[in-house]
C-alpha cells in the first residue's frame, strides 16, 4: 500500500487563539516539518577539552533547562573536535531536547550564543526557514508535548530518548504568522519569569553577603539609643535548643492531596512532601521551630502547624527567652563534615558552638534577615503564579 495513503493528517483547533487566525491546525510528525533532526556527539571525550580562550563552546544536557537555555557551566572543546564533528554543531535558533539522564525530555531553544558551538547527548532540531523555533520549543515544553516525550523515553539504568522515536512526536502545523504571534506572546511571559528569577537570585546573593558581614563582626546593630551592644560570646546549640522526637507527630498515610490542609514536612530540600487530611497529633506547639535531619544535618525553619514524615528527624524548639530566628541563621553557617551513618544531634551537633550576641541584638539580626526572606518569598510566589499562568496558556493555546 502506498506510504502517502497511510500518512493521515488530523485537523484541530486550539481553545485559545489570536484574532485574525481561524484556519484549522493540522497535526503531523516532527520529522514532516523539520528536515534536519540529528543527535549531538555521543561518546567519550579524552583530550579534546580545552580553555575558553582557544576553544569552542560545548553544550551538554545540563545546559538544557525547562524551556530555556543556560550557559552556566559551559565547557569548551578544541576547534579540531568542532570541525571533525560537524553533525553536532549548533547555533542560535536550534531546538535542543536532552536525551539522557535526569534532564531527559527537557527542551529549549538556543539563544545568546556568540560564535560557534558544539553539543553532546542532545537531540538537535536544526532551525528552519518559515518555522518558528520559539513556537515549537514552547510546544515541546507544554504538557501535551512533554506527555509525548516522556512516554517515548526508553527505560533502563538511564532514561534515553532515541532520535528515531523523537521524530515521530506529533506537533501542530499552522501558518508561520500565527506561530510568530504565539511565540512572541509567550516570550513576554518567559521574560517576566526570567526577570523575577534574576530578582530572586540577587536577593539571595544580597542576604548571603549581609550574613557574612554580620557573622564576621563587620556589621553590628545598635540599641535604641544608638549605642553598640555588648561583645559577642559563644554558646552550645544544646544550651539554647531543646529537641523533641517526632514520633507522636508522624503521618500514618502517604496518600497526599493538595486539597488537604496539613503539610507533611521533611528537613531536606523537598521540605513539603504533600498535604494530609489527618487531624490528630499535629505539631502546633512553641512555634516557630527548626527541623533537623539527624543523618544529613539538613535544617528547615517552620512557623506553621505540620505533620512529620520521618523519625530520623529532630524538632528543635527554643529554650525560654532564646531567639530561634537568630539561632537558625547561625546554624546555617556551620560547616559540619558528616561522618558515618549515625545520628548527629545528641552526639555531636548539639555540642557545637554558635556566635551569641545579647538577646536584643539577636532580635534585630533575626528581624533584618526575616525581612529579606519575606521579599524572597514574595518573589518566589510571583514566579510560581507566572509559571502557572503560562502552563494554563500552553494547555489552551496548543492542541
Amino acid at each position: 500500500m502506498d506510504a502517502e495513503v497511510l500518512h493521515k493528517i488530523k485537523t484541530l483547533s486550539p481553545k485559545l487563539r489570536f484574532k485574525g487566525f481561524d484556519v484549522d491546525w493540522k497535526i503531523d510528525s516532527l520529522t514532516k516539518l523539520y528536515t534536519n533532526i540529528v543527535v549531538g556527539f555521543v561518546g567519550t571525550i579524552t583530550n579534546d577539552y580545552c580553555d575558553k580562550e582557544i576553544g569552542v563552546q560545548f553544550i551538554r544536557t545540563l545546559n538544557v533547562k525547562d524551556g530555556w537555555f543556560s550557559n552556566a557551566g559551559l565547557q569548551y572543546v578544541t576547534k579540531e573536535f568542532h570541525q571533525k564533528n560537524k553533525k553536532s554543531q549548533v547555533k542560535n535558533g536550534d531546538i535542543l531536547i536532552a536525551r539522557v539522564g535526569a534532564n531527559m525530555g527537557l527542551v529549549c531553544e538556543i539563544t545568546g550564543i556568540i560564535g560557534e558551538a558544539n553539543s553532546a547527548n542532545v537531540i538537535i532540531i536544526k532551525n528552519q526557514q518559515n518555522l518558528s523555533s520559539s513556537f515549537y520549543a514552547s510546544y515541546l515544553t507544554s504538557p501535551r508535548g512533554q506527555k509525548q516525550i516522556q512516554s517515548k523515553g526508553a527505560g533502563g539504568a538511564q532514561e534515553v530518548l532515541n532520535i528515531s522515536v523523537a521524530k515521530t512526536i506529533k506537533v501542530p502545523v499552522l501558518p508561520f504568522p500565527e506561530q510568530q504571534k504565539i511565540a512572541n506572546f509567550l516570550s513576554t511571559v518567559d521574560e517576566k519569569i526570567q526577570q523575577l528569577t534574576r530578582k530572586k537570585e540577587l536577593l539571595e546573593k544580597y542576604k548571603k553577603g549581609v550574613m557574612q558581614q554580620i557573622f564576621s563582626g563587620k556589621l553590628r546593630f545598635k540599641d535604641e539609643k544608638g549605642k553598640e551592644f555588648s561583645k559577642w560570646e559563644e554558646k552550645r546549640l544544646g544550651d539554647v535548643l531543646d529537641y523533641i522526637q517526632p514520633t507522636k507527630y508522624l503521618v500514618t498515610s502517604t496518600e497526599y492531596d493538595d486539597s488537604y490542609l496539613t503539610p507533611v514536612l521533611t528537613a531536606g530540600k523537598t521540605f513539603i512532601l504533600g498535604y494530609t487530611n489527618e487531624t490528630n497529633d499535629i505539631y502546633n506547639e512553641n512555634l516557630p521551630v527548626i527541623l533537623f535531619d539527624d543523618f544529613t544535618t539538613a535544617t528547615q525553619f517552620v512557623d506553621f502547624p505540620f505533620k512529620a514524615k520521618s523519625s530520623a528527624m529532630k524538632i528543635l524548639a527554643p529554650k525560654e527567652g532564646e531567639v530561634i530566628g537568630y539561632i537558625y541563621e547561625a546554624m546555617r553557617l556551620i560547616k559540619f563534615e558528616i561522618g558515618g551513618h549515625g545520628r548527629h544531634w545528641i552526639s555531636q551537633y548539639a555540642l557545637l558552638n554558635i556566635p551569641y550576641p545579647c538577646i536584643e541584638e539577636q532580635k534585630k539580626i533575626a528581624d533584618y534577615l526575616s525581612n529579606i526572606d519575606n521579599k524572597i518569598e514574595s518573589v518566589t510566589k510571583q514566579i510560581t503564579q507566572t509559571q502557572t499562568f503560562k502552563k494554563g496558556l500552553l494547555q489552551q493555546m496548543f492542541v
